[in-house]
């Protein structure tokens, strides 16, 4: 504006187009980067020295549309590289908000099992340290054994979450790594029958079965009193794959079928592979959850 006025008084032409370049750059890094006040209050005192200009160099009225149609087709470029910026940024926040919420629900998997492990293995030992006092020795050795696979596994974790820092992947379980959760002693007793012939499963559907089982067995071991016998089955027909798992416990009528973060965990997994999964009382007593999950997975 102070060129333009200073060459008009002058009596100077020609310095309009040298000035309008600082006003397209003003135009876009307004719309591109200023918040809502700056943007208004910016685009006016473009929109003024806009008029300055073509009033001091004018030539026509094809330079005055032409001029304004340029200021606007550089406004309107800030504000599509803003929206494309935008839209990225919202799409990036909501993947790490599904990652946030698929760590956390790994966490919450990964301890509750073994905390859960420790606690029945510490009970244990203290029943039978009485009669047989190596039992005290032996539980305490499981529980050493457990806590340190814990440490493990939540310091793996620790190094994912923190940036640039290197990790170790190490192949998800299956289910052919469910006849590791299978025990005869301590009471209650982990019965697990799974076919020989699913090698062929999709690696979501083969990991998600392992830690819904996983699961399932970990509320059984927590919740199910006086439980002596749990059971995992799993079985594949009709594209479906069902998980159930099943313990002989009494039914405590206090304990929803809806909550906590452990079936909300498992709802969500079985869900995100479109399949289903249903908790509650079982009709011969004890409490059972059903899984099924299809066999086939879009990728």
């Amino acid at each position: 504006m102070a060129l333009g006025l200073a060459s008009q008084l002058a009596g100077i032409p020609g310095v309009g187009l040298n000035t309008m370049i600082y006003i397209l750059v003003l135009a876009y890094a307004l719309v591109r980067w200023g918040s809502g006040r700056e943007i208004v209050i910016g685009l006016a005192v473009v929109l003024v020295a806009a008029v300055v200009s073509i009033a001091t160099d004018f030539s026509g009225p094809a330079e005055l549309f032409g001029g304004f149609g340029v200021l606007v087709a550089a406004a309107a470029g800030g504000a599509a590289f803003r929206y494309r910026a935008e839209s990225r940024r919202r799409a990036l926040d909501q993947i790490r908000s599904q990652e946030r919420v698929a760590l956390a629900r790994e966490l919450h998997d990964m301890v509750a099992h073994h905390v859960s492990a420790i606690a029945v293995q510490a009970q244990a030992g203290r029943a039978m340290a009485g009669q047989r006092p190596e039992a005290g020795l032996e539980a305490l050795a499981a529980i050493e054994g457990e806590a340190s696979r814990t440490l493990a596994e939540m310091r793996a974790m620790v190094r994912v979450l923190r940036d640039g820092a290197p990790t170790e992947y190490t192949p998800q379980p299956g289910v052919a790594d469910l006849v590791s959760l299978a025990r005869c002693d301590p009471v209650p007793v982990v019965d697990v029958q799974v076919p020989d012939d699913l090698d062929g499963l999709p690696r979501q559907v083969d990991a998600v079965v392992y830690r819904l089982a996983q699961e399932a067995l970990t509320n059984a071991l927590r919740h199910a009193r006086n439980a002596s016998r749990v059971e995992i089955r799993v079985v594949q027909g009709g594209g479906r794959l069902r998980l159930r798992v099943t313990d002989d416990g009494q039914t405590d009528p206090a304990r929803p079928a809806s909550h906590g973060f452990g079936l909300l965990g498992m709802t969500e997994r079985a869900e995100l592979l479109g399949g289903t999964l249903r908790a509650g009382p079982a009709p011969g007593g004890g409490w059972a959850v059903d899984a099924e999950l299809p066999t086939e997975v879009a990728r």
